[in-house]
């Protein structure tokens, strides 16, 4: 019986390829009619990238496909989505199983499967993204999200320049989907490395399900639905309300919240030490030096990433302020005080063993005294800024 339209297709993706592979298999063994789609992009780098088609019993079409440019983005617009459309036209598999390659992001095949326009048609016509899972490896997700490797240092980078890290890219990969698949393995040592991650998998993404490998779970995944949308605000650091705290045995969470200006000479002088307490930090933040623009913060393993992401709504006039999402005016009511609007400090540090009390100790010692604030910043009494050239590289 030919299948309705549209075709209900699951995003398995995640770094640890023997983890991914194994919830692909098991999803496809939960559905019968299935078929699993696979972008090899080992050899993108010399312009080959394959596409492989494969169902429950084994593969059924591997095909070079060629690419005017050949990158990620490439392979979803002209090759991934069309294919799509078309296998769901002939309506011949009860679901569609799209497996990402290991470093890519879930959010960019998500919003290629929710967003893009074909044939002056929305995609929605054809497919219905139903879920969206990484699967990670208990042995491997510690270890990783403290790695200092970069992509290309194993062999996985994706494009000439990509100086991503391994932590990076898996931690984005956890924080994005609604469903982690958790390969643990057997016995009681990986049973005990299975809570402890779980923990980590919870508290760096709160919306999300940890479930283990088994076909119940993975169909059940299949059958919901994925708001593209919800899931990139929950990653947008201008949106974002994390919790204040979180812990479960050793695995900690903890949200340093602030209204007061950060000192960017200080601030600068101490990231190494914030850095490295944690797993995992994330949020917005405001320097005294500069007042108008909302920082985001964005650190995994040992590299952080600061990137100005447009101005604090307190900034803009209020006419402005009808230009700006609903989400981003219910983040910054939440964020309001008398005194600075919605600038605020908001930065969530999760890690093994955190030590939170001298993290916030550190932390708080970079923030403007009663004394700076009474008198007002001036860059002229500290010379240059250490964030200047940051900022305005990033504008």
């Amino acid at each position: 019986m030919k299948q309705a339209l549209p075709a209900r297709v699951a995003l398995v993706a995640g770094l640890h390829a023997d983890a991914r592979r194994r919830a692909v298999d098991r999803l496809l063994e939960a559905e019968p009619g299935a078929l699993a789609i696979h972008h090899d992009l080992d050899r993108i780098g010399d312009g080959e990238v394959y596409r492989v088609l494969r169902d429950r019993w084994g593969t059924v079409e591997r095909t070079r496909v060629d690419l005017v440019h050949s990158c990620v983005s490439c392979t979803l617009r002209e090759d991934l989505v069309p294919l799509l459309c078309g296998l769901a036209e002939r309506g011949e598999h009860s679901l569609y199983v799209v497996e990402s390659w290991d470093t890519v992001a879930p959010r960019s095949v998500a919003e290629a499967l929710t967003a893009t326009v074909v044939d002056d048609r929305p995609v929605t016509a054809w497919v219905r993204l139903a879920g969206v899972a990484t699967a990670v490896a208990a042995d491997r997700l510690v270890a990783d999200l403290a790695s200092t490797d970069d992509v290309d240092d194993r062999g996985l980078s994706v494009a000439e320049e990509d100086d991503r890290t391994v932590a990076e890219v898996l931690a984005q990969q956890v924080e994005y989907p609604t469903c982690l698949v958790l390969d643990v393995g057997e016995g009681a040592g990986e049973a005990a490395g299975g809570e402890r991650c779980t923990a980590v998998l919870l508290q760096l993404n709160p919306a999300a399900l940890v479930v283990p490998p088994e076909r119940e779970a993975l169909a059940a995944m299949a059958e919901g639905g994925f708001d593209a949308e919800a899931a990139a605000a929950r990653m947008d650091p201008a949106t974002a309300q994390p919790p204040d705290s979180c812990e479960a045995g050793e695995v900690r969470t903890v949200t340093w919240r602030r209204s007061r200006p950060l000192h960017p000479d200080r601030l600068h002088r101490a990231l190494d030490d914030v850095v490295a307490a944690s797993l995992r930090s994330r949020g917005r933040f405001w320097l005294a030096s500069h007042p108008d623009t909302m920082l985001a913060w964005d650190a995994a393993g040992a590299s952080l990433s600061v990137e100005p992401c447009g101005p604090w709504l307190a900034a803009l006039p209020d006419a402005a302020w009808d230009l700006v999402s609903e989400r981003r005016r219910a983040a910054a009511a939440l964020d309001w005080c008398a005194e600075h609007g919605d600038r605020c400090q908001c930065l969530t540090f999760t890690g093994v063993g955190l030590d939170a009390r001298r993290l916030t100790e550190v932390l708080d010692s970079c923030l403007l005294t009663d004394e700076e604030l009474a008198r007002g910043y001036s860059r002229d009494e500290v010379g240059d800024d250490p964030f200047d050239e940051i900022i305005a590289a990033a504008l």
